[in-house]
């Protein structure tokens, strides 16, 4: 039998009295998939993780996690959670504090002692085990929070920004962390900001704003449909500009020695376009696609105004 999907939401809606925080989320997230989760500050990011995690209620829909409702004890005991703004427990050690939260699962002491010098080593931090986490940097209790989310050997993870406080090496140690568990089958739902590792990271992802679900994709999809064309022709003129529009958007003219930037759907644009430009007698000194990047499809999909 196949295994249910990791998150399954339908519908998912939060009012707080008068204010709706998330409108409606509707996704679904497999096992072993990297799930990303964007949107600008204020779209209902965070409201819809605490839905999922069952730290609030929802005002209405459905959602199952691994299967189960929200709130189900079984469910809950195979979640890791990394919350974006931590507060941990800053005079015990690393081990001692991995040691609480296996007994808050219930985890025999034997399975304790094996997986926690284990976890430590998988974050960088072995040599760690006895130093207090008041003398942790952010990125150390970054790290440790990372231990602590996979202690339980969970099927689902929840990373809110894992990476922010990291360094280059920091983040590429994640990286690897996350790609490991997707190879394990563990779902792996990600919010972060830094677009950047969330293309090389995430399977698909969803794009929100103001507490809608705007589209969820794959990010190969957006790789594929998102093209920056340059075009160089020779006497550019408004009647090319116009022509133009039947291939793409955002048409601009760039310079006036005849560059010319639009937006494709898809590569299979292309010769159509240098032959229509043929055909029309303009002269075509270049054409060059570029792929568009994950923040500039963003802003695309979201918008560039700023959310309150």
């Amino acid at each position: 039998m196949s295994s249910p999907p990791a998150i399954q939401t339908t519908n998912l809606r939060k009012e707080f009295g008068s204010k709706v925080a998330v409108a409606d989320l509707t996704l679904q997230v497999e096992p072993g998939e990297i799930f990303g989760f964007l949107g600008p500050n204020g779209a209902g990011k965070t409201t819809s993780m605490k839905m999922l995690l069952g730290l609030t209620a929802p005002t209405s829909g459905e959602a199952t996690l691994l299967g189960q409702p929200l709130g189900d004890r079984r469910a809950r005991a195979r979640i890791g959670f990394l919350p974006e703004h931590f507060r941990f427990h800053e005079w015990l050690s690393a081990a001692e504090f991995l040691d609480l939260h296996g007994r808050l699962y219930d985890m025999e002491r034997s399975a304790r002692r094996k997986v926690i010098p284990e976890l430590l080593e998988l974050v960088g931090l072995a040599d760690r085990a006895g130093t207090r986490l008041s003398a942790f940097s952010k990125g150390m209790l970054q790290r440790i929070g990372l231990a602590q989310a996979l202690l339980n050997d969970p099927r689902l993870v929840f990373l809110d920004e894992p990476t922010s406080g990291l360094d280059p090496l920091g983040r590429r140690l994640v990286r690897n962390i996350i790609n490991s568990l997707r190879e394990e089958g563990t779902a792996v739902f990600l919010n972060s900001h830094l677009l950047g590792e969330i293309e090389l990271t995430c399977d698909r992802v969803a794009f929100i704003r103001e507490g809608k679900v705007l589209r969820v994709t794959s990010l190969a999809e957006l790789q594929e449909e998102a093209l920056q064309v340059r075009l160089r022709v020779g006497a550019p003129d408004p009647a090319l500009l116009h022509g133009l529009e039947q291939f793409g958007s955002d048409i601009r003219l760039e310079r006036g020695d005849g560059v010319v930037s639009l937006s494709v759907s898809h590569e299979r644009c292309l010769p159509q376009i240098a032959q229509w430009l043929v055909s029309e007698g303009y002269t075509l000194y270049e054409l060059s696609p570029q792929r568009l990047s994950l923040e500039e499809r963003f802003i695309q999909i979201i918008g560039d105004r700023l959310t309150e």
